[in-house]
């Protein structure tokens, strides 16, 4: 029988079965379950929102269809939570066993493979497939926490070279500014733009928020292997199915990990006939223009400083009692983290 693991024994428990199992055992799930064989813990599994974690089976009980029924317990109570595609990281070399229980190989490295059970990115596509146009098509990849000046130029800059500019608004709801907020304010902020066609980019943008790290060695080079796991899923698939083939970003003169991210993209996407284009940031108030810095200006009522830094739908919003939830958080993390 899988039952849920609550007491401390069964998380101590637990915590050694993936350990043994040459994995990290990882805090912060939705739910831990476990397989008991004669009072003794044999199986584990856990789920945080979408993604299936941490499974692990006692060695002298491999090969008895633990790990499918454990898997298979695990996504029902996944779709019951409401998710309808449910997601596995995983090492290159267990990809044939998670495709031997129905999971789809998304994209994969050297290091790391991501895998889908619900073919959700067969049926997103296929829900976008009115937007595909003929033509040079290029992609600009944005949180946009929130749309700003800078973002604009950017847009307009990588409009202004092709035909169709397919803007992808990070879907991901860890950031300051909901998904739905910022993707209206994004559609707001370039609607006079006929060629720019925006769009979210549902669960297939990976994050270094969600990215997993249990079954990585400690000096394994993080940041990279979740950026080159994120490009590769854009290049292999999205980007063909819109027909793209460049990609326009911001130079990165003050964030080392966007520097790096830039620096992965100019590697990693020529392969798949993509190219990068890197568009020069542009300054106010003596300062690149930045989300983080809007952020920082809500938080303190700087009105001016905004009206610099961001378009004037963009800060209608940001005035507007709309933003007061928004605004509150901010000054609220910014006394915690002071």
């Amino acid at each position: 029988m899988i039952t849920e693991l609550h007491s401390p024994p069964d998380i101590r428990a637990a915590h050694g079965l993936v350990e043994q199992s040459g994995l990290s055992f990882e805090e912060g799930f939705d739910e831990l379950l476990g397989i008991h064989e004669q009072g003794k813990l044999v199986a584990v599994g856990a789920r945080v929102d979408n993604i299936l974690k941490m499974f692990a089976v006692e060695p002298s009980h491999q090969g008895q269809e633990l790990l499918a029924r454990m898997v298979t317990e695990l996504v029902r109570r996944g779709f019951a939570a409401g998710f309808e595609s449910l997601f596995v990281f995983t090492k290159p070399e267990h990809v044939t066993t998670f495709q031997s229980l129905n999971f789809s190989l998304l994209a994969s490295q050297e290091q790391v493979a991501l895998l889908e059970y619900g073919r959700g990115l067969e049926r997103w596509l296929a829900s976008q497939r009115s937007l595909i146009r003929n033509g040079t098509n290029g992609a600009v990849v944005m949180n946009c926490n929130p749309f700003t000046r800078g973002h604009r130029h950017l847009v307009e800059s990588a409009a202004r070279q092709v035909d169709t500019l397919y803007l992808f608004v990070v879907a991901e709801d860890r950031s300051a500014f909901p998904f739905q907020v910022r993707l209206q304010l994004v559609r707001q902020g370039v609607g006079d733009l006929a060629n720019v066609l925006v769009l979210g980019t549902s669960h297939y943008a990976i994050s270094g928020a969600t990215f997993p790290t249990y079954f990585l060695k400690r000096d394994d080079p993080v940041a990279r292997i979740q950026m080159e796991l994120d490009l590769t899923l854009f290049a292999s698939r999205i980007a063909p199915f819109f027909r793209i083939t460049r990609r326009f970003v911001g130079n990165e003169p003050c964030c080392g990990l966007t520097f790096r991210y830039n620096e992965c993209m100019k590697s990693l996407l020529p392969p798949h006939g993509i190219t990068l284009t890197e568009v020069e940031r542009i300054c106010a108030g003596g300062e690149v223009i930045s989300a983080s810095r809007v952020r920082q200006a809500l938080a303190n009522n700087d009105r001016a400083t905004l009206e610099l830094l961001v378009p004037d739908s963009t800060s209608a919003f940001l005035m507007s009692s709309e933003a007061d939830p928004i605004r509150d958080k901010l000054r609220h993390d910014r006394g915690v983290f002071r």
